[in-house]
């Protein structure tokens, strides 16, 4: 007879020591009893027998909390769930005072500007647009700034920042230091430990990975932090629902492989097509599933390039097992400093020969439209 497992002591972390790979997969279980479930099942409940932590379904579900429990182990920190990634957005510019300071990218997710332009009109806050590669111009911004928020690669444009230099021109400035880590996952950088104090993501995206989840999150540093973007979640009632965190965290189980080989056909990409004559640019960071291309000729040529396709799907969202693509310029939110011709390609599982001949073949369609057919 096998002895049982023994159970971590209080207080120590049952994932010390353990690669992220392993994390992923065993963190937020249910504790390994006789006959217990593995996974933890979906709570359909909207209300609570009194006299416990959670109390009203809008406080906390324990779908929920297996969701964070997991997350929060990749991260490095406290994780909180949203009903979206413009909720954990929301949760955390809410911070920021009227008449406050925030610094962000010049290129940032479009959603992001538009809370921030909405912040400018509503809440007299000032927004110090910036570079993130010139770590130097975003300290200089950050000397008054109540929040600093970075996007690491930014999208569209996948520029990428000095994480660690930046964390520690916030703390000097003794602003809050904020980033957006839905491009890279946790599994490619962990922002807590280059000195961010709340970390958020879109687990509509890779963390979910299946395009079948809207849901967000924030990572906080510490308790504290964690219990003012809690209170934002309750008064706001962002929150997600139970079977949502149920298939996020299902997804979440398998984003090492879903990772390694989007990121493995990533690579493969941008390297194929870095001279393609039907290109005036390939944008890749050397990491990450998002590779982003400038066609030539421009928005027009573009536009049919991501109706030509027969894999690749045109849609607006990343992150899923499926490769999508789209001209990001089509939203009137991008910034125009975005090429006209700029595709950002979302690449997901297939086989990295099929995703290629169809770009291919939608390349040449956008050189001689004359047949517009998807091969």
């Amino acid at each position: 007879m096998h002895d049982r497992p023994q159970a971590p002591r209080p207080g120590e972390d049952p994932h010390d020591g353990l690669h992220p790979e392993t994390v992923a997969v065993h963190a937020g279980r249910p504790p390994r009893e006789p006959d217990g479930p593995m996974s933890a099942p979906v709570h359909l409940a909207s209300t609570f027998h009194a006299g416990g932590p959670t109390a009203y379904g809008r406080y906390g579900n324990p779908s929920w909390t297996a969701f964070e429990e997991a997350l929060g182990a990749l991260e490095g920190g406290d994780c909180v769930a949203f009903a979206s990634g413009m909720g954990a957005i929301s949760a955390v510019l809410a911070l920021v005072p009227t008449g406050g300071t925030v610094v962000a990218p010049r290129h940032s997710y479009t959603g992001t500007i538009g809370l921030l332009d909405d912040l400018v009109q509503t809440r007299d806050v000032s927004v110090r647009y910036v570079d993130v590669r010139d770590a130097d111009a975003v300290a200089d911004a950050a000397q008054g700034a109540d929040l600093v928020w970075v996007e690491s690669p930014t999208n569209p444009a996948l520029e990428v920042a000095d994480l660690g230099a930046i964390g520690r021109a916030a703390r000097e400035a003794s602003a809050l230091f904020a980033v957006d880590n839905t491009f890279a996952t946790p599994l490619l950088q962990r922002p807590l430990e280059s000195g961010a104090d709340l970390v958020v993501h879109s687990a509509t995206k890779s963390i979910s990975g299946h395009s079948d989840v809207v849901m967000g999150a924030v990572i906080a540093r510490d308790a504290a932090l964690r219990d003012r973007i809690v209170t934002r979640r309750s008064l706001g009632g962002a929150i997600p629902g139970p079977f949502d965190a149920f298939l996020a965290l299902r997804g979440l189980r398998t984003l090492p492989v879903r990772l390694e080989r989007a990121q493995a056909n990533a690579r493969e990409l941008a390297a194929r097509f870095a001279d393609h004559p039907a290109l005036d640019e390939v944008r890749y960071p050397g990491f990450g599933t998002i590779v982003s291309i400038v066609v030539a000729g421009g928005a027009d040529a573009a536009e049919r390039v991501a109706s030509s396709t027969r894999v690749w799907v045109h849609s607006t969202s990343l992150g899923g097992v499926e490769s999508q693509l789209e001209r990001r310029r089509r939203w009137p939110a991008e910034a125009e400093s975005i090429p006209d011709g700029l595709i950002r390609l979302s690449v997901g599982l297939e086989h990295v020969d099929d995703l290629a001949r169809d770009l291919e073949q939608a390349l040449a369609r956008a050189t001689d439209p004359g047949d517009d057919a998807p091969g």
